[in-house]
């Protein structure tokens, strides 16, 4: 595959971004705002998969792309999933070093997720947490996309989470939901926006969690969607992901 420079940006961003928090709590979960940014992502997450068919997840082949320092990993392996069978991708070896010192007992690769070393439909789910909002070049997103639709079952499911709106920050790009399904033709999408605007979050919930959880729920201030997406059926909707979208 040729070279392309925003690898390279990705690469410089990261380390910068890793050493300007390097003594921050930021997302600690001992920091109430980022718990609470966490807890509410992680209960719609547990639901939709849930209702998908794909709790309890031991057994589950998983695999995220991007996996960076473990985090997310670390969340399913609380929540049940099987470690021999829960895969991360990262490209960066820094932040591959940092999730194998926490979860030595995953198998975990340095690899480009544009070329992801592993056969046609290996995994029932396959995963993204904010990856593809940090990737400029739409041909690395289309490749990314691609790879993912192709080591995915036919009938597994790709969890997305990513924001649609980041004006502070030059090195991302938000990415909406007629954008995801382009990137996944084919697929049947629900789409949930959630998670409060952090900058916001950071100043409400120390003051009111409950003040918190209000303005999350009137969904105007979210930054965020999670989403999943299932091959084999078109996005546009049966009357009961219109409901959904409208309840969430």
């Amino acid at each position: 595959m040729p070279y392309n420079p925003d690898l390279d940006r990705l690469r410089t961003e990261y380390a910068a971004r890793d050493a300007r928090l390097a003594d921050s709590d930021r997302y600690s979960p001992f920091n109430r705002a980022n718990l609470f940014l966490q807890q509410g992502r992680q209960r719609l997450m547990l639901d939709l998969l849930q209702r998908r068919g794909f709790a309890p997840l031991a057994g589950q082949r998983i695999l995220e792309v991007g996996c960076g320092a473990g985090g997310v990993l670390s969340e399913f392996l609380w929540a049940g999933a099987t470690p021999t069978l829960l895969h991360g991708v990262e490209l960066l070896p820094e932040r591959l070093h940092k999730a194998r010192q926490q979860s030595p007992h995953l198998p975990l690769t340095c690899a480009d997720g544009q070329r992801l070393p592993y056969p046609d439909q290996t995994f029932d789910l396959v995963m993204q947490f904010t990856v593809f909002s940090s990737i400029l070049d739409d041909g690395i997103k289309a490749n990314l996309a691609a790879e993912m639709r192709r080591v995915l079952q036919p009938r597994g499911l790709i969890l997305w989470y990513d924001f649609w709106l980041n004006p502070t920050n030059p090195q991302t790009r938000g990415i909406r939901p007629a954008e995801v399904r382009r990137l996944f033709p084919g697929c049947r999408a629900e789409f949930h926006r959630l998670t409060l605007a952090p900058p916001l979050a950071r100043r409400i919930v120390p003051f009111s969690w409950i003040l918190a959880a209000l303005f999350e729920k009137l969904v105007v201030f979210n930054t965020h969607y999670l989403a999943v997406l299932q091959p084999g059926q078109d996005a546009c909707g049966t009357l009961e992901q219109i409901i959904r979208l409208m309840l969430y």
